[in-house]
């Protein structure tokens, strides 16, 4: 006698654990497999264990509207919540999760119609903040995540060498979000560029991609000129000293890479600089 199977179908169910399918991280679902077995008979095969890679790569655009968010150490559900504009509770929904206090690093959420936050925040000086340094990943993929875990291995104490990180809308982060290092929050040195004093006196930016052969999307754009105005007008960072890691004296590298549009970046940058409301924001 010959079974076959009739109506085969996947579907998403709600399961409470992490799921990394084709390389994108499902917080709370689980495949589950169903099918009409010979006539008359169904059968049900729920797949309860995640699907976990031991370093999972993201190399897939995530569906439109939804985005992830990697908790960071120290950071509160709610400290999530005011940065893409949305609340604490909602957060809660979408993950079916129960309680706000018991969120462990490393956790990956799903951020229901996020706003991409543009600004970051801006601490007093101390008068350390001279340049603006701005590098690319030199890699296709990848997020501050990613980065961290690379500068670890590479030996960095201190984890990520850049305060800030634009994504290209690859490994769980949506097109042109910006990522703000520990560094930053702690206004510590970078550890990004080791001359002309830029770990000590540069904003060090890095945008996900590889500008050598490719080119850097419309959205990470829009976020640089944005982040760039923002800094440079707070520490009143001339335009002179906002430049590439090419440019720093004493360092022989290409990044940002050949395909970086440099001229139309400092020409728009230049232009909202100009702008009668120079607070930071356009």
């Amino acid at each position: 006698m010959r079974l076959g199977l009739r109506g085969a179908s996947w579907e998403m169910k709600p399961s409470g654990k992490s799921l990394y399918h084709r390389g994108v991280c499902w917080q709370g679902w689980a495949f589950v497999f169903s099918a009409t077995v010979g006539i008359g008979c169904s059968a049900s095969f729920p797949r309860q264990e995640p699907l976990v890679f031991s370093h999972p790569q993201l190399p897939a655009h995530l569906p439109s509207g939804l985005v992830t968010h990697e908790v960071l150490p120290k950071e509160t559900l709610w400290a999530i919540g005011k940065r893409y504009h949305i609340s604490a509770e909602a957060i809660l929904r979408a993950n079916h999760l129960t309680d706000a206090t018991k969120i462990p690093v490393g956790l990956i959420l799903i951020i229901p119609r996020p706003e991409v936050p543009r600004l970051v925040p801006i601490y007093p000086s101390r008068g350390q903040w001279t340049h603006i340094v701005i590098h690319h990943s030199a890699t296709v993929y990848g997020n501050a995540s990613l980065l961290d875990r690379a500068h670890r291995k590479r030996g960095f104490s201190n984890g990520l060498g850049y305060h800030f990180v634009i994504n290209n809308g690859t490994s769980g982060r949506k097109d042109g979000q910006i990522e703000i290092g520990h560094r930053w929050k702690r206004q510590q040195a970078g550890a990004h560029c080791n001359a002309g004093g830029m770990n000590t006196h540069g904003i060090g930016i890095c945008l996900v991609g590889d500008f050598t052969n490719h080119t850097i999307s419309q959205a990470q754009m829009e976020s640089l000129i944005g982040l760039v105005h923002q800094l440079s007008v707070a520490y009143h960072i001339p335009p002179a000293r906002v430049i590439r890691h090419r440019d720093v004296r004493g360092k022989i590298t290409a990044c940002p890479g050949d395909r970086f549009p440099w001229t139309e970046f400092k020409r728009r940058f230049l232009w909202h600089l100009s702008q009668p409301s120079s607070d930071g924001t356009f």
